[in-house]
């Protein structure tokens, strides 16, 4: 969510609101839209890993090198001040990491968070809004391919199913989870199944379930959502063949922790929690038998005294190194993974030359990282040193209006 825990509808005011601030100031850093396309009947008035079953936005990981100017796609709000007219669209270079923008895909409203099909040929996003929807664009020639009711408010998060058939997504503001079917063009058909988190109930200061992620277990059986608002971690049977939901277990953080993000070991056994309410990361152990998941004790973000709303964590490919997105402190916290990822131990903190980085992720190839950052309206770009994990700044951060989430392909 924006800049912390809140009422199911006071949340989703207050994230809106976080949105817009510092986007009036970026507004212009964008080149300039591209001209209007011919989508009939989806403008902006219709309804935001190791291995391939963690469908994060940096999952998309061809094996060889890229080589020549790659696409990056910037999710952004448009119904804030100063903020977007769609999805950002832009290129970077894979070695040195600069980033040129080459326009706007309109018609879609509020696209926050973005994710990729595994087959990289369909982009979709969320239209975070209260009468929330997910979008599927083409991405060979930019076609919106429709979009489709999430049957929730304020959906903030997307991820694919490793089979490329069903499409996941997180309704922050109503704290449900929807599935979608995916045809063969990677259109969306009507949603399957909706599911609100009713029970266990909203944890200190909470007004009600806040879903805020929903992704593919490693064994691909199970599908995990991360929900704020009730402190749980619901893990769930799909059912491949109709696209519905069973139940099959819960597990709590403290209360107040206010979980935000989770994020698989490249191993499948262990799983690492940032905590946005309380400023805490946890490791947590999964059992790809049940689809239980058993969260550990907190750890510390590296953030100090301060306020501080961890964002997201995104683990290496090799395993060896986790960072951290912190809002507040606006930094990117370095771990180190040890024994076999059952440990966290936190290196350090770098300045992420942004303010408020909401959504963190990698360069297929995991040599660059990507930080949006949503007050100050600009995508930071990080080389990684694959043997330290160590991280340096790519030049001068890319002006992008109220950035909130960075896809690079």
């Amino acid at each position: 969510m924006g800049s912390g825990a809140g009422a199911a509808g006071g949340g989703w005011s207050r994230r809106r609101f976080v949105g817009a601030l510092g986007g009036a100031a970026a507004a212009t850093g964008l080149p300039a839209p591209a001209p209007p396309r011919s989508e009939s009947g989806h403008g902006a008035t219709n309804p935001d890993r190791a291995t391939p079953a963690a469908p994060e936005p940096s999952a998309h990981r061809p094996s060889p090198r890229a080589t020549g100017p790659r696409p990056l796609y910037i999710g952004t709000y448009t119904s804030v001040e100063g903020g977007g007219k769609g999805i950002g669209l832009a290129t970077y270079d894979p070695t040195s990491g600069s980033i040129t923008g080459t326009g706007t895909l309109t018609g879609v409203a509020d696209p926050s968070y973005l994710a990729l099909s595994p087959d990289g040929r369909t982009l979709y996003a969320v239209d975070e809004r209260d009468d929330g929807a997910v979008t599927a664009v083409r991405l060979a020639d930019r076609t919106i391919l429709g979009a489709r009711s999430t049957g929730g408010a304020g959906p903030c998060h997307l991820s694919v199913h490793p089979s490329g058939n069903w499409l996941l997504s997180a309704n922050y503001a109503s704290g449900s989870v929807a599935v979608h079917p995916i045809d063969a063009s990677g259109a969306l058909g009507e949603r399957t199944d909706v599911v609100e988190h009713s029970t266990p109930a909203p944890g200190p200061g909470q007004q009600g379930p806040h879903a805020h992620q929903f992704i593919t277990a490693p064994d691909g059986g199970h599908v995990l959502a991360v929900d704020l608002g009730t402190d749980t971690v619901y893990t769930y049977r799909l059912d491949e063949r109709r696209g519905t939901l069973t139940e099959v277990a819960q597990a709590h953080t403290r209360p107040g922790a206010g979980p935000r993000h989770l994020t698989f070991h490249p191993g499948g056994r262990y799983a690492y929690l940032a905590n946005e309410v309380d400023d805490t990361v946890t490791v947590c152990t999964y059992d790809s038998a049940t689809g239980g998941l058993t969260i550990g004790d907190p750890q510390p973000t590296g953030s100090g005294a301060g306020t501080n709303y961890p964002a997201q964590i995104l683990v290496t490919a090799n395993g060896s190194y986790a960072y951290l997105a912190n809002r507040g402190h606006n930094s990117l916290a370095r771990y180190a993974i040890e024994a076999d990822g059952a440990r966290l131990r936190l290196l350090d903190t770098v300045p992420v030359s942004g303010d408020f980085p909401r959504q963190i992720a990698f360069s297929p190839d995991d040599t660059l990282l990507f930080a949006a950052n949503q007050k100050s309206g600009t995508v930071s770009v990080f080389r990684v040193d694959t043997a330290s994990g160590e991280l340096r700044l790519a030049g001068e951060p890319f002006a992008s209006p109220v950035a909130v989430c960075a896809l690079p392909l």
